[in-house]
């Protein structure tokens, strides 16, 4: 299955990084959702993060170095072979998020779609993508995507149907990933977990 993203011309590997880089420099964090996933695993105890469309490693690096075990997967091999240049001893897997379920060798405490991965993913392809990912988060972990609300994208209201339907219930949902009140803006971080577990305060 391919991609939106990869139908793209955005800047690949090092030259994505560059960005993030120039940003550090200028003295502005750019480990918001790294950690957002710190913050949720400490509440819940858990330790394990799939960081699924995980581009060139940054977040999973980051999450790495805080002590987690963190697997990275994405279907763009320029960003993942920047990523094993990072950091060689994180798990890294070149495959398509449809076929995460076949490629993961344990559950995890979070699943992170950051970067605008689900509005990068083939149009219909979504649900069957949101019930995959399911299949890999541990029973009390949660699932954590943050993408743009455009009008020729996903939606978020769409996105909502798809998650209930893989079994997911809305726990959170912030503007930012430093947890700005969402008021129905152009961006939206949304954590839901499995329906029926209860949910803990973050």
């Amino acid at each position: 299955m391919g991609t939106r993203w990869q139908d793209t011309d955005a800047p690949r590997g090092d030259e994505y990084d560059a960005r993030w880089q120039r940003l550090a420099e200028a003295g502005e964090g750019i480990h918001g959702e790294a950690d957002l996933v710190d913050d949720l695993l400490r509440t819940t105890g858990g330790h394990r993060v799939l960081d699924a469309g995980c581009g060139t490693g940054r977040v999973a690096v980051e999450l790495a170095r805080r002590g987690h075990v963190v697997v990275g997967i994405d279907a763009d091999t320029g960003m993942l072979d920047a990523a094993r240049a990072k950091e060689p001893e994180i798990s890294w897997i070149h495959a398509d998020l449809a076929d995460v379920e076949e490629r993961a060798e344990f559950t995890f405490d979070v699943v992170l779609l950051a970067g605008n991965v689900m509005i990068f993913l083939d149009p219909g392809s979504e649900a069957g993508v949101l019930r995959r990912l399911t299949s890999c988060i541990a029973p009390d972990g949660v699932l954590v995507a943050g993408f743009s609300i455009r009008p020729d994208r996903l939606q978020l209201g769409d996105y909502d149907r798809f998650a209930e339907a893989a079994g997911l219930t809305l726990q959170h949902r912030w503007a930012t990933w430093d947890r700005e009140p969402y008021a129905n803006g152009d961006y939206a971080v949304s954590v839901h977990r499995r329906a029926g577990v209860a949910a803990s305060a973050t």
